[in-house]
């Protein structure tokens, strides 16, 4: 059975949008491609249309994966979120008791996760273990490299 997805109201209009590229723009495309290649005759020994077929078989799976997603997706109303404890779409402060580096992240769903926005999954290692802690909470959080205590310096609403 597949859980739903919860979302900023950003995070579903690009999904949407994204969507809409792939069927309006992305298919037809390839539509053409394939049937260019199919013109220059013979299909078994013809590499043009077996790439063109490939590329539509996974723009077809990615098109179905993002309908999925979408039918599970829930947007969540960020004016009501409680920023007493780590949750999906709060911005949290921790800091490493180790080296006393601080980072910010905002928790979001897995497929608005993007490290260069600093926007980490809550299915990821780090989210999983901030999940509905609270400010002042040293947290330990198994990473590729060990065990990292973090403490939560600060939690607001994005």
């Amino acid at each position: 059975m597949s859980s739903i997805i919860y979302l900023s109201k950003d995070g579903y209009d690009n999904l949407k949008n994204n969507l809409h590229q792939l069927k309006s723009v992305d298919r037809p495309n390839i539509i053409n491609q394939i049937s260019e290649a199919r013109d220059k005759g013979d299909l078994s020994e013809n590499a043009e249309y077996d790439a063109a077929k490939e590329a539509q078989g996974l723009l077809e799976a990615r098109i179905s994966k993002l309908e999925g997603d979408l039918s599970l997706s829930r947007i969540i109303d960020e004016s009501q979120l409680d920023t007493s404890s780590v949750s999906l779409l709060t911005k949290v402060t921790i800091k490493n008791t180790n080296n006393k580096a601080e980072m910010s992240y905002i928790i979001v769903s897995e497929s608005e996760a993007n490290l260069a926005d600093k926007k980490i999954s809550a299915s990821s290692p780090i989210g999983k273990g901030l999940l509905g802690k609270k400010v002042g909470e040293i947290v330990d959080i198994q990473v590729p490299n060990g065990i990292v205590h973090f403490e939560i310096i600060n939690i607001s609403a994005v």
